[in-house]
């Protein structure tokens, strides 16, 4: 790891990183127009391209003779482990249910909101470097306390054209509907568009690659997606008295995800020196501050998607944190309690865009209906009102729709 200061070239890069590749963005719009017209024979070609895994039409879907074969390949007290996950994400998740609601007023006016979950959902399970198991959990279970009547995965197939059994075993225990072996930019083209075997969702959720977040920026608007978010992200804020090991375990956890990005910020020069020294060989940055309030101040100009508050009264210095996907308090808050069983999802916004995504909540997974109920009473006590507003416009068709009804 590289030490650096607040005042480096390099940091200000990194206050300014961007997913957005003019080079990728070619690519990928190949591949989504690709599959947008040619459909399933697009994705047979791209997963044989990229996955190097020849499928069939039929191959796409994967069979419940897979899923039942998956059971056997997993330990058996697995089920046992899943079940504290699946409570932990519940518990948090039930605590966000929305309630539909309503405003009487008088002379027959009410207004009110209706919350209505989505209908068909995507989710992207990543598996290039290692499926992510944990992803199936974190983002179904919250989308079926919303109400989802219908949750559609798709991910990659190892070289055997296989998905990981404990994917499809999580899948199956929380009642997924579909499953499909594909993966990348074409499989998020194949859930925007749909295909003769894919029906198209309405919106698409999960974390990838940058090809995938490329494809997610491109299709967005033909459906709605989660967020934008590429490879993950851990800033640790510490001085002389946090954990060495701590802070090196948590960085090198971080460094087994493929591109993750590792950052400590410190006003120990010691310290400093210390995590360098015990992370040689490993890529990211020891930022050096004065004191731990330029420390934060620099955390919220990165934005980060994990952000660990390795020192002492962290929830004191919480309060000064505004930017940030999740934030871990205190030395026993590891991040990896919060990709595993915590209970908020690991689903999180990068490359800063915690300034204005936050990670996936219950209403990601649901839509609002406003609703509107007028008696002519209750009309004509607002013509004098929308006349005025509506000449000042030049909408003088907006107020007859409303005198009409009222002379």
């Amino acid at each position: 790891m590289k030490i650096i200061y607040p005042t480096s070239k390099k940091l200000q890069k990194l206050f300014e990183r961007k997913f957005i590749n003019r080079r990728l963005q070619e690519k990928v719009k190949k591949i989504v127009e690709d599959v947008r017209l040619f459909g399933d024979e697009a994705l047979i070609k791209y997963t044989k391209k990229f996955d190097r895994v020849k499928l069939s039409l039929k191959q796409l879907r994967v069979s419940d003779i897979e899923i039942s074969a998956a059971y056997q390949s997993s330990s058996s007290n697995f089920v046992k482990h899943l079940k504290i996950v699946i409570d932990n994400i519940s518990r948090f998740y039930r605590k966000q249910l929305k309630k539909s609601w309503r405003i009487k007023a008088d002379d027959g006016i009410w207004i009110a909101e209706k919350y209505q979950s989505l209908e068909r959902i995507g989710i992207y399970i990543p598996a290039g470097s290692a499926p992510l198991i944990s992803t199936v959990y974190m983002t179904v279970i919250p989308a079926k306390i919303a109400g989802v009547k219908e949750i559609v995965i798709v991910s990659p197939p190892n070289i055997k054209g296989e998905i990981d059994p404990y994917i499809l075993m999580v899948a199956d225990l929380l009642k997924v509907n579909e499953i499909y072996r594909i993966g990348g930019a074409q499989a998020i083209a194949a859930l925007a568009f749909g295909t003769k075997t894919i029906r198209k969702v309405d919106k698409i959720f999960g974390p990838g690659n940058i090809y995938v977040t490329e494809a997610k920026r491109q299709v967005f608007g033909y459906v709605d997606v989660d967020m934008l978010a590429g490879p993950t992200e851990l800033v640790i804020i510490a001085n002389r008295f946090s954990n060495t090991d701590f802070i090196v375990a948590d960085l090198k956890a971080q460094a087994e995800h493929k591109e993750g990005l590792c950052i400590l910020i410190t006003n120990s020069r010691k310290k400093a020196l210390e995590v360098k020294a015990k992370m040689e060989g490993y890529s990211g940055y020891i930022v050096l501050t004065k004191n731990i309030e330029q420390a934060i101040e620099i955390a919220n100009r990165l934005s980060p998607e994990h952000l660990e508050l390795l020192i002492k009264n962290p929830l004191r210095w919480f309060k000064k944190i505004t930017n940030s996907s999740a934030v871990f308090l205190g030395q026993f808050s590891p991040v990896a309690v919060g990709d595993y069983i915590a209970g908020p999802s690991h689903v999180l916004p990068t490359y800063g865009t915690a300034k204005f995504f936050s990670g996936i909540n219950l209403v990601d997974f649901m839509k609002s209906i406003h609703v509107i109920n007028y008696s002519k009473k209750g009309l004509e006590k607002v013509v004098d009102t929308v006349e005025k507003i509506a000449s000042l416009e030049g909408m003088q068709q907006h107020l007859n729709s409303i005198k009409i009804r009222i002379t």
